[in-house]
């Protein structure tokens, strides 16, 4: 029996540690978001790539620095493409990007539902003093705004190249990438930035949207929700995901979520007791939290945006 016991562990540990070592799917095209330099920019770095957290099994990639934000492009077999598409905002506190945990790793999930997925690796904080124009946005929020509204152009522009349609592309934001992703949701009627091309005159519209865990949309002062969010009744349809004991604190789901129902925008809302902040898809010990990809599966083939079955 003891010499069972020994051999289950070590099974278990070289499982563990094959699991850890599995690198994340490679994207199928890296497409950069501007033409030339960014908004801004002095430099086109796509930035490094931080050491990875002993205490983190599987790993997650964290990459830093990135002033030449690129679209990495996910898709499904041809025969499996549905016309849906979502870019992704991974999260990372905008001084980073989670790319793998909150990028690839939801890229290949939405590619099983016949969903082209596109990572969005927008710029990330930087040490010099802000060019920002726009006093109600951060400015470590109006960068990634920015690339998030160009992005968004970007692909309803070239949809046909990848067999997308125009009127089915929404966006998916976590965290840090959920605050992104949720300006881009509302602040579509304005540039962030001054038009230069015939891309910036495509609209930067999602067709619907999915915040997870969104970071920091309470006003801290009023307990409001920001008023940066511009929630109207063109706000394309949300579907958000927290958890109850998240620091990043639920409200801000909940109070998007109302401002949602106060405008007649069809939207939903889950809110589970446990699982934190910062999971992706991964499951948490003692909580149920990964089982939000289920509701999104379903809301998603509400919509018709999804070819899987259930």
């Amino acid at each position: 029996m003891r010499r069972f016991t020994v051999m289950a562990f070590l099974i278990i540990g070289m499982c563990a540690s094959l699991f850890s070592s599995v690198d994340a799917r490679e994207p199928d095209a890296v497409i950069d978001i501007w033409s030339g330099a960014a908004p801004g920019e002095t430099t086109r770095h796509t930035g490094t790539k931080l050491a990875r957290r002993a205490n983190e099994n599987p790993p997650a990639t964290r990459v830093k620095d990135i002033t030449r934000p690129q679209l990495q492009v996910f898709q499904p077999p041809a025969d499996k493409r549905n016309g849906a598409a979502v870019l992704i905002f991974p999260g990372g506190g905008y001084n980073y990007v989670v790319t793998d945990k909150e990028g690839s790793e939801a890229a290949e999930w939405l590619n099983e539902l016949g969903i082209t997925a596109f990572v969005v690796h927008y710029r990330t904080k930087q040490k010099s003093p802000s060019t920002q124009k726009n006093a109600q946005l951060s400015p470590a929020s109006e960068r990634p705004l920015q690339d998030g509204q160009r992005a968004l152009s970007l692909v309803r522009q070239r949809a046909s190249e990848w067999g997308v349609k125009p009127d089915r592309i929404g966006v998916i934001g976590f965290s840090a990438g959920g605050q992104a992703a949720a300006l881009v949701t509302t602040r579509f009627d304005e540039r962030s930035y001054k038009p230069t091309d015939a891309t910036d005159k495509v609209s930067c519209r999602p067709d619907f949207s999915l915040l997870v865990y969104p970071w920091r949309l309470v006003d801290d002062k009023t307990g409001d929700l920001n008023e940066v969010f511009t929630v109207s009744k063109s706000t394309p349809p949300t579907f958000l995901v927290h958890a109850h004991n998240d620091g990043a604190t639920p409200l801000s789901s909940i109070l998007f979520y109302t401002a949602l129902k106060k405008n007649g925008v069809g939207s939903e809302l889950h809110i589970y007791e446990t699982g934190g902040h910062g999971y992706g898809m991964r499951p948490v010990e003692n909580s149920d939290v990964d089982t939000w990809t289920d509701r999104a599966e379903d809301w998603l083939r509400q919509r018709s945006l999804t070819s899987a079955k259930k």
